[in-house]
């Protein structure tokens, strides 16, 4: 039994060759007529390739669209940009997928689901990739998981599949004008963004310098303040000492003095009578 919540990655596991696809390029450049469409049948069922738009620029490749063969050159478009929804409504019209083949457009349809939405109902990816049952479906995402073409985790109590990351797909040229268009609004944005973020800091460094420079007024009152304070202290002290010097008595013996001359007067006056 399966724990409610499954995590993977690709630690410890073997990628494919990165140069997969430029192999198949340099076999395209030199295969010509009946033999481009069993190329293009590698292509679609070779691991790891997942991209197809150097392949769809080759002009040899073009002349499919010409001659017998267009269903393939369809093929390789619709696993370029399509899914395999878009795969069942023209079915008709398509060489019929391997199951190698079909699993691969699978795994390229949960991506582009995942590039739509960072939690995908499990009823979604059973309409889209018409599976049977979930057992099926985990086992499809796991696969496209241990590929290294998404990331995420299996939450089977709700029923979601949770994106972490996934591949980016190619992009068709009709849509390049629209997302240049989308890029330059991103960048203009960004533009409105640093010219706010200059005149934070300009108004920031304006704060700190009336700030420093009113700083700076103020110590130098507070510093001629103390000096006003330290002269008016020291020149008080001086008038406080000569006001009482001016009203300081006389000496002691003057005081004593006329108590002398009362007792020689109380003398003569007792020696008369």
């Amino acid at each position: 039994m399966r724990d409610t919540w499954e995590s993977f990655s690709m630690a410890g596991e073997q990628k494919p060759p990165s140069n997969a696809l430029e192999q198949f390029i340099l076999l395209a450049k030199g295969t010509k007529g009946s033999a481009l469409p069993a190329l293009v049948n590698q292509v679609l069922e070779a691991p790891g390739v997942y991209v197809f738009g150097e392949l769809l620029d080759l002009p040899n490749v073009l002349e499919l669209g010409d001659g017998p063969h267009s269903g393939y050159l369809k093929l390789l478009n619709l696993f370029a940009y399509g899914t395999y929804p878009d795969y069942i409504a023209s079915k008709d019209s398509l060489p019929e997928l391997s199951a190698v083949q079909k699993n691969k457009l699978k795994h390229l349809t949960i991506v582009s689901l995942a590039a739509r939405m960072k939690c995908i109902p499990y009823s979604v990816l059973l309409k889209d990739l018409e599976m049977r049952n979930l057992r099926e479906l985990e086992d499809l995402i796991i696969e496209a998981i241990y590929t290294d073409i998404i990331q995420g985790k299996l939450d089977q109590r709700n029923h979601v599949l949770e994106v972490d990351f996934c591949i980016g797909r190619d992009i068709p040229k009709k849509d390049i004008s629209s997302i240049v268009k989308t890029l330059q609004e991103w960048c203009d944005g960004c533009e409105a963004v640093l010219v706010g973020i200059e005149q934070q800091v300009l108004r920031a460094n304006q704060y700190k310098e009336n700030h420093n420079r009113t700083q700076q007024q103020i110590e130098t009152e507070v510093t001629n303040i103390k000096k006003t304070l330290k002269a008016t202290a020291s020149s008080s002290a001086q008038d406080t000492d000569q006001h009482l010097a001016e009203h300081e008595g006389p000496p002691l013996t003057e005081q004593r003095q006329p108590t002398k001359k009362m007792s020689k007067v109380k003398g003569l006056v007792s020696s008369r009578h």
